[in-house]
């Protein structure tokens, strides 16, 4: 079978090169290099580099799967080549994995010196001992889900990956004081990034969380150590995410969506979520399997349209977790802060008050969307007016009850309206959701009429037995 020799290029200088690649480099004619941008590029000689590849691609995928392609034609024409990596071709090397699991070639691997033995020294640590993981920097949301720490990541070689490392990681890095037992949560800490090792301008420095991804140049021999995190991060979110992309990237029917056309998707979803609602028992538990699935297609659009967003440029999953966090804190001082409330009435105040501050608005009525369902439009509207101290009959240029014994016309568009928001009012009063309990009432005239029409049953007694009919 046609062979590629795969040999490491040790972690820096050109001294860190084993005695048995540079027998190899010497032996084999035909030679490749994944980067020339390494300090011991040259020992290779005369060689061909996939730079090139990472200029043209646009995903790293697209890289490995062109240098995998260009290795095994060129094994097949010359019989063997020599395929020369930085660092150690068993640790953190993609292109090594995806041509062993080439059908067609034949793959000897020839160990080198990583950059790992020099950042255990340079760290302290024994990587045993510590328990430490290491992780691709290019693949981290996924593949350091679930991890408490200690890790080490690799390849951290730009600055957007090192801002995917700091949203993907949010709040989760925490303090560990010296001689504590445990990790102890606190604001963001000062991790390690180690540059270069082995080389003249070798740099181990130690940088505030919050400045990770702005307070140094990366390249392609950065690594980043972080000591601990808080929790675990969410696997199945993270891996959710990454479904999304997925789709976006390889399903016809994703890739060509927007943000407009998916707003049906969004409004069809959230009413099957409260279809759900409506048939919970939380005796039985009966109808929750239902809800976490809707709830499950809910999030998906959530999610999705993020995905846009972030293709975009605009924000990502993680900015809107971090903006709805924040968010909720500011609204509750009574939880976050020292603001004290009676009750839930003035939490509702407070929280209208705050969001007119934060949103610059002019008046209180501002941000009720007009698409809403009449019922529910009257409703928040109402409850805007009495947050803000008002009885919204002081403001109702409607006949008012006395009118309509006065012999007002029941049939008259004006009193009916009156007529309607007194009951939106009463049913508020009485702690329930007009529009639920107008839903609840329809839905049961709905499915006695089906039963009328399957059996044949009086409909007029069926209606007769409706709540309130």
């Amino acid at each position: 079978m046609p062979r590629v020799v795969v040999c490491g290029l040790g972690p820096g200088s050109p001294e860190l090169v084993t005695t048995a690649t540079l027998a190899a480099i010497e032996r084999i004619p035909h030679r490749f290099l994944r980067t020339r941008r390494h300090p011991s590029a040259a020992v290779t000689g005369k060689a061909e580099d996939f730079d090139h590849l990472y200029e043209a691609a646009s995903t790293i995928d697209e890289v490995y799967e062109g240098i995998v392609a260009a290795l095994a034609a060129a094994a097949e024409d010359h019989g063997q080549v020599l395929y020369a990596v930085p660092g150690s071709p068993l640790v953190a090397e993609s292109t090594v994995e995806r041509l062993r699991a080439h059908p067609r070639l034949e793959v000897q691997v020839v160990p080198a010196l990583s950059f790992l033995d020099l950042a255990w020294d340079r760290l302290g640590l024994d990587p045993l001992d510590a328990g430490l993981r290491l992780v691709d920097a290019h693949r981290f949301a996924t593949e350091a889900a679930g991890e408490r720490g200690p890790l080490l990541v690799a390849q951290c070689d730009s600055r957007p990956v090192l801002s995917d490392i700091k949203l993907a990681l949010a709040d989760s890095v925490v303090v560990r004081p010296a001689g504590a037992a445990a990790a102890t949560p606190g604001p963001p800490v000062t991790v390690t990034v180690l540059q270069r090792l082995g080389l003249p301008d070798e740099q181990v420095v130690e940088v505030p969380w919050s400045e990770l991804d702005r307070s140094f140049d990366p390249d392609h021999l950065t690594s980043l150590f972080i000591p601990h995190l808080a929790a675990p991060l969410s696997g199945e979110v993270a891996a959710f995410a990454e479904i999304a992309r997925r789709l976006r990237r390889d399903c016809p029917w994703d890739r060509i969506q927007t943000h407009a056309s998916l707003r049906r998707h969004l409004i069809e979803e959230a009413y099957e979520v409260l279809e759900a609602i409506d048939h919970l028992d939380p005796d039985t538990g009966e109808g929750f399997d239902a809800l976490e699935e809707e709830l499950g297609d809910l999030l998906f659009q959530v999610v999705f349209h993020a995905t846009l967003a972030a293709e975009e440029g605009w924000f990502d999953l993680a900015d809107v977790a971090r903006h709805v966090s924040q968010k909720l804190v500011g609204r509750h001082p009574h939880v976050f802060g020292d603001v004290e409330v009676a009750n839930a009435d003035e939490v509702v105040a407070n929280w209208e008050q705050l969001k007119k501050a934060e949103k610059g608005r002019s008046s209180m009525m501002d941000g009720i969307p007009v698409g809403l369902p009449a019922l529910l439009f009257a409703q928040k509207v109402q409850k805007r007016a009495a947050s803000g101290g008002v009885d919204w009959r002081d403001l109702a240029d409607l006949p008012d009850r006395a009118d309509r014994a006065g012999g007002a016309n029941p049939a008259d568009g004006t009193d009916l309206a009156r007529r309607l928001l007194d009951l939106v009012d009463e049913a508020a009063a009485a702690g329930h959701d007009p529009e639920s309990e107008l839903r609840a009432a329809a839905e049961a005239i709905r499915d006695r009429f089906r039963k009328h029409e399957a059996n044949g049953i009086d409909g007029a007694d069926e209606a007769r037995e409706v709540p309130g009919a």
